[in-house]
């Protein structure tokens, strides 16, 4: 931007070669309600998403610096992202960080704006001029595929999105899965998939207590599912969920593990050289899979009308097609060795396959990012943001945290830590002048100015509040925490009450 004056509306002139405001807003207040700073040259840095890996960015450059001024901007009227949309129902002790991103986004140098899509409403490039730094953290939003023919059949579900169904995410409100069938096969064994099964599985006095959008309860209630089959391509050893995922699959009211002794051959001889964790993971999965359970539970599993199980060294090839080729019917699988051994180990196939029958596939291999403006470098292939420390590659002034910069990777820890070292980066470029903040920029208010013109209408945090209340009124009703709105038109229109 150069230093000539520009003008902007709502503002009178203002030169960004200085630190000083030569106009007053006609009021000393900014659209925040909170006091304009006019004669500061307080850095200002602007975030794309709002959901943990932009509230953990935000909150670690509001406390690392006194003068940090930092704007959130998200595509949807509602905060959170995957806290809100990918956190599975049944686990609300998780979502509890959404305490933690409140308390930063009502923080007197912080501000959301929701409803704003970067990349179609405004650019990255307009963002650049209007701050002295821009963080992309705006996540996975796309699918990994499992690039097997039958995939379109009707009966094929991503994860992602039966996942943004069952939550409530607006995209995926139309999904409406077929339950009909008796068995599911999901594709991928990490948290997510066991999200999947767990969620198709539970019992629905348990699930109604929850958050769980109403038309996925009452599709749930009606379900027809009663076995579902979590197929990974490589062993035991590999699995790529956590203990606290599985001891719940492994506790799961009226369900029995039905598991394949010949998966596990050599397992336990490998245990003594495995770390900690995947070691307490293996062991859980041995005895589930392999010993006789005490009578108490043989009980429990005799009972049970449901059941699961993980299906190793198996990897799609197709997805088998009823006699009319509309819908799913089954999945062909390639069965599969180890080469290598632990985490380096690769599955390899050994020329046979075998044939399941099923009527629902949901493929849990993988959530990927995407390319959100044409002036943002991109790696297609790894489908991340090339970046060093979260410092975009070949482009000054530019940051990138969460999944955008590592992949889709980790709980929600991980992304706070990966947030807060892109932080500490920008900070580091603040604090050697790296980052120039020299010449005043107009943050928000240029691109208030530029939404308006654009007939966007941004939803503030104390917008959100009003939706927040709306819904936890609505679940009240009806014994839920909350009962979310399911589209965007609605809650537009609780914002604007």
């Amino acid at each position: 931007m150069s230093g000539h004056k520009l003008l902007f509306s709502g503002l009178k002139l203002w030169t960004s070669g200085s630190c000083r405001w030569t106009g007053r807003h006609h009021d000393g207040v900014n659209r925040r309600g909170k006091a304009a700073s006019f004669s500061s040259c307080s850095p200002k840095v602007c975030i794309v998403g709002g959901g943990p890996a932009g509230f953990y960015t935000a909150q670690h450059l509001i406390k690392a610096r006194q003068d940090v001024e930092v704007d959130v901007y998200e595509r949807l009227p509602v905060p959170f992202g995957l806290v809100r949309f990918g956190v599975a129902p049944d686990h609300p002790e998780v979502k509890n960080v959404i305490n933690t991103f409140t308390q930063t986004a009502k923080h007197s140098r912080c501000s959301f704006y929701g409803n704003v899509n970067v990349g179609k409403d405004v650019s990255v490039e307009e963002l650049q001029q209007a701050y002295h730094a821009v963080v992309l953290s705006y996540g996975a939003e796309g699918n990994r595929s499992m690039g097997v023919p039958g995939e379109d059949l009707a009966g094929v579900y991503s994860a992602k999105d039966f996942v943004g169904w069952y939550n409530g995410l607006p995209s995926c409100r139309q999904l409406s899965p077929d339950l009909s069938c008796e068995t599911a096969v999901v594709t991928g064994q990490g948290n997510v998939a066991l999200d999947v099964a767990r969620i198709l599985l539970c019992p629905i006095d348990i699930l109604k207590k929850t958050d769980i959008t109403q038309p996925a309860l009452e599709a749930l209630a009606e379900s027809h599912v009663r076995r579902v089959l979590i197929v990974g391509r490589r062993g035991p050893i590999q699995v790529a969920c956590t203990i606290k995922e599985l001891r719940e699959m492994v506790n799961l009211r009226d369900t029995r593990p039905e598991m394949m002794a010949a998966d596990f051959e050599g397992v336990t001889e490998a245990l003594k050289d495995l770390p900690r964790p995947r070691k307490r993971l293996t062991e859980l999965m041995l005895k589930t899979a392999l010993e006789t359970p005490e009578e108490k539970e043989r009980e429990r599993r005799n009972k049970a009308s449901r059941t699961w199980g993980f299906r190793f060294f198996r990897s799609p090839v197709e997805i088998l097609a009823d006699p009319d080729h509309k819908r799913t019917a089954g999945i062909r699988l390639a069965v599969n060795r180890l080469e290598g051994s632990g985490d380096a180990s690769r599955a390899v196939l050994t020329g046979e396959v075998e044939d399941v029958t099923c009527g629902l596939v949901i493929s849990s291999i993988g959530y990927k990012s995407l390319p959100i403006d044409p002036s943002v470098p991109f790696d297609q292939r790894k489908a991340i943001v090339p970046n060093n420390m979260g410092r975009v590659q070949q482009a000054a002034g530019l940051y990138c945290s969460g999944w955008l910069k590592t992949g889709p990777t980790g709980v929600i820890a991980t992304t706070m830590n990966n947030s807060f070292d892109t932080a500490r980066s920008l900070v580091e470029d603040l604090d050697s002048g790296t980052l120039v903040v020299s010449a005043a920029k107009p943050g928000s208010q240029s691109i208030s100015a530029l939404l308006d013109k654009r007939g966007v209408k941004p939803v503030l945090f104390s917008d959100w509040e009003k939706i927040d209340i709306v819904e936890m009124k609505q679940g009240e009703a009806i014994g839920k925490p909350r009962e979310k709105l399911l589209t965007v038109e609605e809650m537009l229109l609780e914002a604007r009450k």
